[in-house]
């Protein structure tokens, strides 16, 4: 497994599993498997409707809490200071977890951004109070960013982001990374048959004896992106953790990145 620092030095496994659309009823087998694979980096949200049901996978696993790192992310209908630090006990709750190993603002609320600014305040005093090792954002532009960073006194520490081969999301990666934000994205593989049909990440695969898949997520770790795969097929599960045994080529990492199409393949707004 590869780790990413945080700018507060708290270290962040690179790949993660991501919980997103896992029905409850299967959330137990998923989290167990995901864990037997060797996952410990685990992506939650409350809008996902399943956390309850994490909560009680993490507590029924062998594992011990601090070998785990645990994402969630206030949702657009709980933003607000007061709400937020509601929203906040309401996973902890959830999850029956006595701290988040990072907590996010799921989107930023474009029609009012000021509710945004309260959000983050929120995140800070629950940052300040040890209840988060972490604080962080998702789906934030540059410009919002900027705005965030005019009255934080913690600036965020993730951004995460739609990146995939058809989104890499070069000029926003960079800027995230000279402000010493670390990069996570969502939908790594784009929800698979486009990407995974490529012929350049075809050929690549093939090089290295590998699936397209797997290029794909060693292409996210090369190129410095934390994510989480997400996969209810078992075979799926530990494939995607089995990418540590091979790198690419400078070369192939800029072949992948020439296949950039700015093209969103997913959205959960």
């Amino acid at each position: 497994m590869q780790f990413e620092k945080l700018s507060n030095g708290v270290s962040i496994p690179m790949l993660g599993f991501g919980t997103y659309r896992i029905k409850p009823a299967e959330v137990a087998d998923a989290i167990s498997e995901a864990l037997a694979a060797g996952y410990r980096h685990f992506d939650c949200a409350h809008i996902y409707g399943n956390e309850v049901e994490v909560g009680e996978a993490f507590k029924k696993s062998a594992v011990k809490r601090e070998d785990l790192f645990v994402t969630s992310k206030v949702w657009n209908a709980d933003q607000g200071y007061e709400s937020t630090l509601a929203a906040f006990d309401q996973t902890l709750k959830d999850l029956q977890l006595d701290y988040l190993d990072l907590y996010l603002i799921h989107w930023p609320n474009e029609d009012n951004f000021q509710l945004t600014l309260d959000t983050w305040r929120a995140l800070e005093k629950i940052y300040a109070d040890g209840k988060a090792k972490a604080i962080g954002v998702s789906n934030f532009s540059e410009a919002q960013l900027k705005e965030v960073f005019a009255m934080a006194t913690v600036k965020p520490m993730v951004n995460q982001i739609e990146r995939h081969p058809y989104k890499t999301q070069v000029e926003l990666a960079a800027f995230d990374k000279e402000n010493g934000i670390v990069n996570e994205g969502y939908s790594p593989i784009g929800h698979g048959h486009l990407i995974l049909e490529d012929p350049t990440i075809n050929q690549i695969a093939k090089a290295h004896g590998k699936t397209p898949a797997q290029v794909v997520l060693r292409w996210q770790v090369d190129t410095g992106f934390v994510i989480f795969p997400k996969s209810s097929n078992s075979a799926h599960v530990k494939a995607n953790f089995d990418i540590f045994d091979f790198n690419l080529t400078d070369a192939e990492i800029k072949a992948i990145n020439a296949l950039d199409q700015d093209k969103h393949l997913n959205y959960d707004k």
